[in-house]
């Protein structure tokens, strides 16, 4: 329930312009900026910072679909990057007073800090509804009330698609670094067991989120981040006993610095991807990854781990998915969604290679994936998965 002290009407109007021609009006929140971004719907209850820091979403503008964004605020230790990296964000009410003892800033001025614009007041089933029904398409969020409707759409249409661009080499690391921090707030889960010996791994950055670096760490492991553009040459002198290839945003297909990389590192070392990760590995045994209608935003997909039996509820993030059909036989799918069955996990017969789909580390999202760290660190430590 809106805050009574609350000044609702002395927010700016807002307009929300689809490429298929749908405008809305709303009130504008965050920064005044104009942005145009592929639109997506996140059906988490929780964790709109978490998700507005996660790399993968540039080139994207999300639209929540719990009703009520902002009561809590926003912490510094929820970020998941430094900075945030979406097009815009769209939710049905957008609270405007924090109320929770962790906060350091208004969701508003959050945003506006770091250049994002909102848009609130508008109809976010119907828009979910057009996103299931129609596809992701290109959205702008503008406080330009004085051109008409048709020269908007037209400034939609004339902007780029995700796929148009490789959004990997805009969220990358520009440097090596090491990653030696665990889980940092009190709020995070008891880290997976770690075996007795430290292993060294090098991990890929494509957009990678914190809580995979801290993930790999909690578990025993030792991390170096790279470039995504790093050859494989220069990580397999770094002499690790593995190689992470984390998620990230896009279109993988456009990534062949990274799929050249890692066709070189599958058959030098254990090999984990996560997400574009994932799928990057699907390119490397030759399968095909295609264009989903809608993808997967949201902390509550159910998966099934075909190699044992039992179901986990996942946090996932992508709009792009590995064909099961087009890999060869010396691959398997582990994972399947069990919405509409895409393939949600890999692992190769000979290699010590694996990946997902989805985010074990959630942030935010249920943590039933995280033995999939484990898994890696069984692996490097010699054990078949």
């Amino acid at each position: 329930m809106t805050n009574p002290t609350d000044s609702q009407t002395s927010r700016p109007r807002a307009r929300l312009v689809l490429e298929d021609g749908t405008v809305l009006v709303g009130r504008g929140f965050g920064s005044a900026n104009d942005s145009i971004g592929e639109l997506v719907f996140n059906t988490s209850m929780t964790g709109y910072q978490e998700i507005l820091t996660d790399p993968s979403y540039r080139g994207q503008t999300v639209l929540l679909t719990q009703p009520h964004i902002g009561n809590y605020g926003v912490s510094n230790e929820d970020e998941e990057s430094g900075k945030l990296w979406l097009s815009g964000l769209v939710v049905r009410e957008a609270c405007t007073r924090a109320s929770n003892f962790r906060s350091a800033i208004e969701l508003s001025d959050y945003l506006a800090q770091h250049g994002v614009p909102g848009i609130d007041d508008v109809d976010t089933r119907m828009l979910t509804r057009a996103v299931r029904d129609r596809g992701e398409q290109r959205i702008l969020i503008t406080r330009d009330m004085a051109s008409t409707d048709a020269q908007l759409v037209a400034k939609v249409k004339q902007a780029p698609k995700v796929a148009d661009v490789d959004h990997v080499l805009k969220v990358t690391t520009q440097q090596k670094y090491t990653w030696d921090r665990g889980y940092e707030s009190t709020f995070s889960p008891k880290p997976p067991a770690a075996s007795g010996k430290r292993r060294r791994i090098v991990a890929y950055d494509f957009g990678a989120k914190r809580n995979i670096l801290r993930s790999l760490v909690a578990c025993g492991l030792d991390v170096t981040v790279v470039p995504a553009e790093t050859k494989a040459e220069a990580v397999l002198a770094l002499q690790p006993d593995g190689v992470f290839l984390s998620n990230g945003p896009g279109d993988p297909a456009i990534c062949r610095y990274a799929i050249d990389a890692a066709k070189v590192l599958v058959h030098k070392l254990p090999v984990f991807g996560i997400c574009l990760g994932h799928q990057i590995l699907g390119h490397v045994f030759g399968g095909k990854t295609y264009k989903m209608k809608f993808g997967h935003h949201g902390g509550n997909q159910p998966v099934i781990d075909l190699t044992t039996g039992k179901v986990e509820i996942t946090s996932q993030n992508h709009s792009y998915a590995v064909d099961p059909k087009s890999l060869p036989d010396g691959v398997v799918m582990t994972h399947k969604n069990l919405n509409d069955n895409t393939c949600e996990g890999l692992r190769h017969k000979e290699l010590p290679v694996f990946s997902v789909q989805y985010h074990p580390e959630a942030a935010p999202g249920p943590h039933d994936a995280l033995y999939l760290f484990k898994r890696f660190v069984d692996l490097l430590d010699g054990v078949k998965v």
